[in-house]
C-alpha cells in the first residue's frame, strides 16, 4: 500500500525542516564576507583555508579525535561484556544492571559535568586525559551497551549450544561464535560512540583546562569572541565527517544489519 499524498507531503516538509539549518550553514561557510551574514555577499573557500591554518582549532581537533578513539575502544571493551550478559544470560539483577547502565542518558549533561567536576577535582583528575576519558565514557558506554545488546540478542542461542555440544567452553563459544556474528553491531557501536565523544561539549566544558581542550569547546570559545564564517566552515566540515562515517557503515554493513535488527 502506497502512502497517501498528504503523508508524503508531511514527510517532505519534515525533511526540509531538518535539512534547512545544514543548508544555511553550508552557504555561510563559503561566504566571501568577513562576518556571519545571510545572504552571503559572495562565495569563496577562504574560510576553509583559514580553518586549516588555525593552529588552535587543529590542535583541538587532534585532541578530540584521539580522545574519541580511546573512548570508543573502552566503550566496546567495557560495554561489550555487559551487553552480552544482559542479552544472553539469566541472573538476578539483570534488569537493574541494564537500568544502571542506561541511567547516564536520563540525566542532563550539565548535571553530569558538574558532578564529574566535583568528584575529579579533589583527585587531581580535572583537566587531565584520564578525567576527560572517564567523563566521555560515562555517556558513550550506554550507547555501546544498547547497540551491542540488540546485536547479541539477534544471534540464535542454538549456535552457542551447538558449539557446547562439540566441546567448546561457554567463553570459547561466546568469542568464536556469538561475537563474530554480532560484529556488525560492534562496528556500529564503535562509530556511534566515536561520534558521541567527538561531539560532547557540555561535559568537556567542565573538565578541560588551558592546556587540554577539545574541538567542541574551542568552537564554543571561538564563536564567543569572533563573528566570521570560519566557525560555519568548521561546522560544515564536521557535518560532512559525520555523514561520511554513517555512510561508511551503511556501505560496508548496512545500518539495519549493523544495528542488529
Amino acid at each position: 500500500m502506497r502512502p497517501s499524498w498528504w503523508l508524503r507531503l508531511f514527510a517532505a516538509l519534515g525533511f526540509v525542516v531538518l535539512l534547512a539549518p545544514g543548508a544555511l550553514v553550508a552557504l555561510i561557510s563559503i561566504s566571501a564576507g568577513d562576518f556571519l551574514t545571510f545572504p552571503p555577499p559572495g562565495f569563496s573557500l577562504r574560510w576553509y583555508r583559514a580553518l586549516l591554518s588555525n593552529g588552535t582549532l587543529m590542535s583541538a581537533l587532534g585532541t578530540s579525535a584521539l580522545l574519541a578513539a580511546i573512548v570508543s575502544v573502552l566503550a566496546l571493551l567495557l560495554g561489550g561484556p555487559a551487553a552480552y550478559a544482559i542479552a544472553r544470560l539469566e541472573f538476578p539483577g539483570r534488569g537493574m544492571l541494564e537500568a544502571m547502565l542506561s541511567a547516564p542518558l536520563l540525566l542532563p549533561t550539565l548535571v553530569l559535568g558538574l558532578g564529574l567536576l566535583l568528584v575529579l577535582q579533589p583527585l587531581g583528575l580535572a583537566a587531565t586525559w584520564p578525567g576527560l576519558v572517564l567523563g566521555h565514557c560515562l555517556v558513550a558506554i550506554p550507547f555501546a551497551v544498547r547497540i551491542m545488546t540488540t546485536a547479541f540478542a539477534t544471534v540464535p542461542k542454538e549456535l552457542e549450544a551447538a558449539a557446547w555440544t562439540l566441546g567448546a567452553t561457554p567463553l570459547q563459544a561466546a568469542l568464536r561464535i556469538t561475537l563474530p556474528n554480532a560484529a556488525p553491531g560492534a562496528v556500529a557501536a564503535a562509530v556511534l560512540t566515536f561520534l558521541v565523544s567527538f561531539d560532547e561539549t557540555v561535559i568537556s566544558l567542565f573538565l578541560v583546562g588551558p592546556r587540554l581542550t577539545t574541538l567542541p569547546v574551542e568552537m564554543f570559545r571561538y564563536a564567543e569572541r569572533t563573528t566570521d564564517p570560519l566557525i560555519a566552515a568548521l561546522a560544515m566540515s564536521l557535518i560532512v565527517f559525520a555523514v561520511l562515517m554513517v555512510a561508511l557503515v551503511e556501505r560496508l554493513l548496512g545500518l539495519t544489519r549493523a544495528m542488529g535488527k
